[in-house]
């Protein structure tokens, strides 16, 4: 059973999010601040975390960045309807995706079974048969790992999805909503700026590892997969 740890410094939201995470067939457990989150994970890895923005001592964005330090743990933001600045930083930090508040406990949960559904690993196959490439870029569906050559990309869960559809049609230019339609299905809210986020965290992840070509932008249009031969876009 998947394990969920909800942070939040309001007790009412946290007991509200594990009643509809424990409801949907999901293990729960809550945590009051950023530093017993810290603790929390520390003590036993959940398979995501829903982490608010503003909260004392750390705040959900520190917080997000000490978990990256650790891992490719999914994050699910909630943040209040004017702190755009910090869903954007939370995105580029690595967070997987956001709900603001005021939410439905039922958003926040289709939010939490989607992520878990791109993490859960397909039943076994060949893996030669399921391995993705062009160029020095390699991707293992099965195992969720992403290799420019012989070094591993240490990419978040929507970062890999987005490299997957990018991989799936590699001639192809993917707009924005086509990558979200495909990433959480067609009618799901969230934004292009959130997408472009993603995006640019990936090629960054890549550059680190003199890739400089993995993603092209099409002004006006959307991303298309490059020749990922280690060259300048």
């Amino acid at each position: 059973m998947p394990q969920v740890l909800v942070v939040d410094d309001d007790p009412h939201i946290r007991q509200l999010l594990v009643f509809a995470l424990e409801k949907a067939g999901l293990s729960a457990r809550e945590a009051e601040d950023g530093e017993a989150a810290i603790a929390a994970v520390t003590r036993e890895m959940p398979d995501l975390v829903v982490l608010d923005i503003n909260m004392p001592k750390l705040d959900g964005l520190e917080v997000c960045r000490r978990l990256r330090a650790m891992g490719d743990l999914p994050i699910l933001f909630l943040s209040s309807r004017d702190d755009e600045i910090d869903r954007v930083l939370g995105i580029e930090l690595g967070g997987d995706d956001y709900v603001t508040k005021p939410f439905s406990p039922r958003e926040v949960t289709a939010r939490v079974q989607a992520i878990l559904r791109r993490t859960r690993k397909p039943a076994a196959a060949p893996v030669t048969a399921e391995l993705l490439s062009q160029g020095r870029l390699t991707l293992d569906p099965d195992s969720w790992v992403a290799r420019w050559g012989g070094a591993e990309a240490p990419l978040t869960v929507t970062e890999f999805g987005i490299l997957k559809i990018l991989l799936g049609g590699p001639s192809r230019v993917f707009s924005r909503d086509a990558i979200i339609d495909r990433l959480h299905g067609p009618g799901f809210a969230i934004t292009d700026r959130t997408i472009d986020s993603h995006v640019r965290n990936l090629r960054g992840k890549f550059i680190a590892l003199g890739a400089h070509d993995v993603v092209e932008t099409r002004a006006g249009v959307g991303y298309r997969l490059g020749p990922c031969l280690g060259g300048a876009e």
